[in-house]
Parts: structure tokens; sequence; C-alpha cells
């Protein structure tokens, strides 16, 4: 039965070293950017789940000690914490983060850079109900933001001249992707 059910003993220290893993990696965390679930990046995802799967796996294992976890743990969040600083970084942010890619010009969907981006037609029009869009024709443009999220610019509230918002990334898709 003891092997079934562990002993009281070792339910506690597991129990215990559970909670301070825990503590330690929301610690670690506090110190880390503030972001929403929606806005993690893809480092920040990995970075998430690896403290999950640290602050999981460590106190049921028998061969590895608090001090272990912290040191996992540790190294982790230090990892995190440089990508981050280097995110920051102009000349590294870009390599971290895709740009910002238009998929919807004046109502024409640019199929090249749909594909390129890994949609189809039927989650791009997805994308756009959950945006409220009832029309294509309603959408001057969609653009596909680095952390995934569509904006839409709507041709109702668009002004005659492209905003500077909007302008940065129709030049810079325009000098990475010439159209003939």
């Amino acid at each position: 039965m003891e092997h079934l059910l562990g002993g009281a003993g070792e339910v506690g220290w597991i129990g215990l070293k559970a909670l301070l893993l825990y503590l330690t990696a929301v610690i670690g965390l506090r110190f880390g950017s503030r972001r929403t679930l929606a806005d993690l990046s893809p480092f920040d995802f990995v970075a998430a789940v690896a403290v999950g799967a640290i602050v999981g796996r460590i106190p049921n294992a028998h061969d590895a000690s608090y001090l272990t976890g912290i040191a996992t743990l540790g190294a982790v969040l230090a990892g995190h914490w440089c990508v981050t600083r280097l995110h920051a970084s102009p000349s590294v942010g870009h390599l971290l983060d895709p740009a910002p890619r238009l998929l919807v010009v004046d109502a024409t969907v640019l199929e090249r850079d749909l594909a390129r981006c890994g949609l189809t037609r039927a989650d791009l029009y997805a994308l756009l109900r959950r945006q409220g869009v009832e029309d294509l024709s309603e959408v001057r443009f969609a653009i596909l933001e680095a952390r995934g999220q569509l904006s839409i610019i709507r041709r109702a509230n668009a002004r005659r001249e492209m905003g500077g918002l909007v302008q940065s990334v129709v030049a810079g898709q325009a000098r990475v992707d010439p159209r003939p």
C-alpha cells in the first residue's frame, strides 16, 4: 500500500519542494517584463512553458533537489532576460519578431503574403469576422502584426492620405517584396 500511496514524509517534502519552486518562479517572473498572454512572443512562450515544466517536474523527481530546480529556473530566467534585452535592441530585435505583413489592400487579398504567413482565406475571413468586418469591401488594409494579431484599417475610417503607422508597413513590405 505504501508503494501506491507513498510515505507521508515523502509527500510532505514533494509538496514543500513544489511550493518553494513555485514561489521562486513567481519571484523570478515578477522581475521580467509584463506582458499579457496574447502579447507573448515566441521566446516568452518558450520561457513560460520551460518554467512550467521545471516547476511541474522537479518536485516529483527523486534525483532532483530544490537547489537543482533553482539552478534550472535561474538558467531559464537568465536566458529569457538576455533575449528580452536583445529584443529591445534595434540591431537584433528585427531578427526575433517578424515584420508586420499586409494581407489585404483596398479589399484585395494578397494571396502570396497570406501564404507566406501560413494562413488560408478561411483563416483571414475568420480573423476579419472577429473584428466585426462583414464584407471585404470594408477593408482598406489588413495587417498581420508581429505577434499574430490582425489590425484592420477600414475604408470608412481611413483618411485620403495614408497614416504614418500604415505607411511604414506598406513601405517596408514594398522594400522586402517588390510587386511587378
